[in-house]
């Protein structure tokens, strides 16, 4: 599962040429967890346009060796939307197609996206588990609508709690010096991830 990630953009990406990906393991660390052995891998990716450096990003991944261990409630309750503590605020309800969706354009074969049944008997969770990467991309959606001439230079986030399909999920943050301080809330949690972006 994803944990995490960083990324930092040299210079954007320009559309219609080609690029070059180069990805590696920047850490592995093996650790002991309540659930069992975990494995925690940094993936690196680096992108390139005619041999020049435009962006790096590291994603953190956590290998489980069982079945997890943590409190989720029993059912899924979509709850009321919960209230915004910043000026810039987005909402979203995702639903089993937009998972499934996101999953087909991701390459993200992970059956807790898309199979209720063995999210409930396998993993343990109560529903469907909304991906890590689409709550980062709600949070830089955030930037895009309330800040939209600034350039974005570096997003840092991480995933505390999952989120489950059918929960109204708010997205909000507000400026902070160069950049912006941005989280994704539920009625059950006020952090299931937090992100720090900065400007150019």
């Amino acid at each position: 599962m994803i944990a995490g990630g960083r990324c930092e953009i040299t210079t954007p990406l320009r559309l219609g040429e080609p690029a070059e990906r180069i990805s590696s393991l920047a850490a592995v660390t093996p650790r002991r967890g309540r659930s069992g052995d975990l494995l925690f891998v940094t993936e690196r990716h680096e992108f390139r346009q005619h041999g020049r450096l435009r962006l790096v990003q590291e994603q953190d991944v956590v290998y489980r060796s069982g079945r997890s261990t943590a409190r989720h409630p029993h059912t899924v309750d979509g709850g009321a939307a919960p209230e915004p503590a910043g000026p810039w605020r987005l909402w979203l309800h995702p639903d089993p197609t937009l998972l499934f969706r996101f999953s087909a354009l991701t390459a993200n074969a992970h059956r807790i996206h898309y199979d209720a049944p063995y999210c409930r008997t396998v993993e343990g969770y109560p529903g469907l588990v909304v991906h890590g990467p689409l709550l980062a991309l709600l949070m830089l959606e955030l930037v895009r609508r309330n800040a939209p001439g600034r350039r974005v230079r570096t997003l840092a986030y991480r995933l505390h709690r999952p989120v489950f399909a059918g929960e109204h999920v708010l997205a909000d943050g507000a400026p902070d010096g160069d950049g912006a301080r941005l989280r994704v809330a539920t009625h059950r949690e006020a952090r299931h991830a937090t992100a720090e972006v900065t400007f150019v």
